[in-house]
């Protein structure tokens, strides 16, 4: 086995010039955060994919590339060595100023943000990292900021380094190590797709490992080639990475399943040593993917149990309609009886959203429907995926039951106390369902408070005489609409949010009030 795995790894060091074979350009140990590449074409047979440039633009010479005010990004963070260098830009460990805790911070020069489509990208990707914050396999997303030379997107620092470098000091794993990973990888997979994106360039370089320790946890990273999908939508954008791409990108007709091939092409590699389908060029790779030939014979296969091999079958299924869904894949034989699954808690963010929700005071609940109802289709797409995920029944409603299922699904083992008591905050209107609006509110990331324009667009539903401060009487009027409008609830609101005590909320009280507490799990568990 070490023999293969050497042959392997050798051609990866030969070719790895080639930025779609498994190790590019910029690969090397101390790497520990690799930058995106969202202008990356693949190669595939006859006709060539076109180019991903378009015509140029200057766009990214005028205006924000993220919509909010230019920023000095040194007052905040100090940076340090540099981590990565790729073909979009530069990756710094940097450390926030005023809590000393250290990031990797992703700067992307705007000059090079050539065209609309690639400026698009950026902004996506920024949508994508922040609609996942939380999950515990998923690299955190602090923020996005921008100055006139870069775009900054700073996120977790996983010091680890890639899953990638430890195959490769490892040669292969043992089942059991492998099951521990690949039910990290394809709890991503599955946290993923139900949240409505499809990452599309999985591989062992895009896993980072948290801490250098051996049983560190994996985490995913670089959303640069994401998207957002539609159910049933077919996709035909070739993307990807050559030894992970499905047959059916090839084809330029897909949809999320591509990903769980590459999580099985991943599972491949970490009980072989190489990858299932490879040549010594990108035209041979692609030919052995498309010829759909699975060894499962040769050395080390007659060592490796069958049920390994019957969850690898149902991953790399040739045909994705055949092919075994993430969810389905954690629950094989092989994953939870190897991989020892654990019956810890997961508090996923779409749970730790809602129990924030459920402490929030009304305004700030009522706050949060007048921004909910205010963003755009594009920043919502991967909530009413979730919405649409949990609502089993299609009614446009999401029962008890149907939360209590779907939240089972993302991990969370509440007793129906608990999902009781979050059914009741989310259901503000007291129908006894969550409606698609209820839900949108409850479950809207942090980052969404950033946004000066929808903080200013929520004070002024309150501030109904546009005086610049929120009186009893306007607080009073606005809660009264959705029966909240009691003297014990206004005055719990004024005693909470009018710091300066003189009967008003003004707008820096207010947004005070909406930023406080909305900070993710892994930032208020992270240690100081």
């Amino acid at each position: 086995m070490g023999l293969v795995f050497g042959r392997f790894m050798g051609f990866c060091r030969r070719t790895k010039s080639h930025e779609i074979v498994i190790v590019s350009s910029d690969s090397s140990p101390q790497h520990t955060h690799k930058q995106s590449r969202k202008t990356q074409q693949m190669p595939t047979p006859p006709p060539p994919p076109p180019p991903r440039r378009t015509k140029h633009t200057q766009s990214s010479q005028i205006r924000p590339i993220l919509g909010k005010p230019y920023v000095n990004i040194n007052l905040m963070y100090e940076m340090k060595k540099e981590l990565g260098r790729g073909q979009s830009g530069v990756t710094y460990l940097c450390t926030e100023k005023t809590t000393g805790r250290e990031y990797a911070c992703k700067s992307i020069p705007r000059e090079k943000l050539l065209s609309q489509h690639e400026i698009d990208d950026v902004r996506r990707e920024v949508m994508i990292q922040q609609h996942l914050s939380g999950q515990p396999n998923i690299v955190e997303f602090r923020g996005a900021f921008e100055d006139r030379q870069n775009v900054h997107l700073v996120m977790e620092l996983c010091s680890g380094g890639e899953l990638f470098d430890r195959i490769m000091a490892k040669g292969s794993y043992s089942e059991r190590e492998a099951a521990i990973v690949m039910r990290q990888v394809v709890n991503v997979v599955h946290v993923c797709h139900f949240m409505g994106v499809m990452h599309r360039d999985l591989k062992p370089e895009n896993f980072l490992l948290a801490t250098k320790d051996e049983n560190a946890a994996v985490k995913a990273t670089d959303f640069g080639l994401s998207i957002f999908f539609e159910e049933g939508k077919m996709y035909e954008e070739v993307v990807g990475s050559a030894y992970y791409i499905a047959p059916e990108v090839l084809n330029r007709n897909y949809g999320k399943e591509i990903d769980v091939w590459s999580a099985g092409v991943i599972l491949y590699i970490l009980l072989s040593g190489v990858p299932p389908f490879w040549a010594d060029n990108e035209k041979g790779i692609f030919e052995a993917i498309s010829g759909g030939k699975l060894d499962l014979d040769s050395a080390p296969w007659p060592s490796i149990s069958a049920a390994a091999k019957d969850l690898i079958r149902k991953m790399l299924a040739f045909d994705p309609k055949k092919r075994i869904t993430a969810s389905d894949a954690l629950e094989h034989p092989w994953m939870k009886e190897v991989g020892e699954a654990s019956d810890k808690p997961i508090d996923n963010a779409v749970l730790f959203r809602l129990k924030q929700f459920r402490a929030m005071n009304k305004m700030k609940k009522l706050a949060l429907k007048v921004i909910a109802e205010n963003l755009s289709e594009e920043e919502i797409i991967g909530l009413k995926q979730m919405f649409n995920n949990m609502d089993i029944d299609r009614t446009g409603t999401i029962t008890y039951e149907e939360l209590k299922f779907g939240l089972s699904r993302l991990g969370s083992k509440l007793n129906e106390y608990e999902i009781k008591q979050l059914m009741d905050a989310a259901d503000v209107d007291q129908s006894g369902t969550i409606d698609y609006q209820e839900f949108i509110t409850a479950t809207i990331n942090r980052h969404k408070l950033e946004k000066e324009a929808n903080l200013f667009k929520a004070f002024q539903y309150f501030d109904k005489d546009n005086s610049g401060y929120i009186t009893r009487d306007e607080l009073r009027q606005a809660l009264t609409e959705y029966q909240m409008g009691d003297e014990a609830t206004i005055n719990e609101v004024i005693d909470d949010v009018d710091t300066d005590k003189d009967g008003h909320i003004n707008y820096q009280e207010f947004v005070a009030m909406m930023r406080k507490g909305t900070l993710d799990n892994y930032e208020k568990d992270k240690p100081r």
